[in-house]
């Protein structure tokens, strides 16, 4: 509020409504992620795995360790494995060990989450960027070796390690394989979103998926990806930062560059 000098003029202005503090850490929080997977996209694929593996494996040991603070009563009714205890026979000491693999204290438990969500990520982050693609194939073999090491790390099912750490890969890999397949049924996608398949995962790995309606209504299809230059990224509205980065992966990419020399 203000007043004028000499007319005694009062001048109300308008109060600010200040942003709301959740909404702006919330987007401060958005703006953050996207900038970091932008970044590690563009790093050489022994230190995107390594990031990938490494934040996945903090989650997983924040999740195992809640699990573990809820399961710890429940763990401390497994009577502690003996070689030498009477009656007890291999069969008997391998399903043991199982349970108390599954049903261990905070740390065990941080340990084991932190092995099977890193491994699974490092291993489908180098499959995505030496294949291109995240699918069927990717998903099964980054279970199979993210069981394969959790059986390793908790020393699940016996002495035989080396055969259970197989059949527990495997039977991760199925797991997987099977919710893949029945997620992908029950989420496919409209038939024009076939057009861009590697469009999207393009603007996933750069943290843009937000771009991808930009992209349909400038019919920007995966055809015309290797065509694409900073006036037509301009014409469907895409701001400058996000259009760099677009070109300059579109630039990394062997594909597309050998598409370019083709024309």
């Amino acid at each position: 509020m203000e007043e004028g000098g000499k007319h005694g003029v009062m001048v109300v202005t308008p109060l600010q409504h200040p942003q709301n503090p959740i909404e702006h850490l919330q987007a401060r929080f958005k703006e953050l992620e996207n900038g970091f997977k932008a970044w590690v996209s563009r790093q050489p694929i022994p230190i995107e795995a390594a990031v990938v593996g490494g934040t996945a494996a903090i989650q997983g040991a924040a999740i195992g360790g809640l699990m573990g603070t809820l399961t710890s009563d429940i763990s401390s009714t497994f009577p502690s494995p003996s070689l030498d205890a009477p009656g007890l026979n291999p069969q008997a000491m391998a399903s043991l060990k199982q349970a108390q693999a599954f049903s261990g204290g905070p740390l065990i438990q941080a340990r084991n989450f932190a092995v099977m969500t890193g491994v699974n990520a490092g291993i489908s982050c180098v499959l995505k960027r030496i294949r291109g693609v995240e699918d069927l194939q990717s998903s099964v073999v980054a279970a199979f070796g993210s069981g394969a090491t959790f059986s390793l790390v908790s020393g699940m099912g016996g002495p035989n390690q080396a055969g259970n750490a197989i059949v527990s890969g495997l039977f991760f890999a199925l797991v997987q394989g099977g919710i893949f397949k029945f997620s992908q049924k029950f989420s496919q996608p409209p038939a024009d979103d076939t057009f861009y398949t590697r469009t999207r995962s393009m603007l996933s790995s750069l943290g843009l998926q937000k771009y991808e309606k930009n992209f349909k209504k400038g019919l920007l299809t995966d055809s015309t990806l290797p065509l694409l230059t900073d006036s037509a990224l301009r014409d469907v509205k895409i701001p400058p930062g996000p259009r760099l980065l677009i070109l300059d992966h579109i630039q990394r990419d062997d594909e597309f560059s050998k598409v370019k020399r083709r024309m």
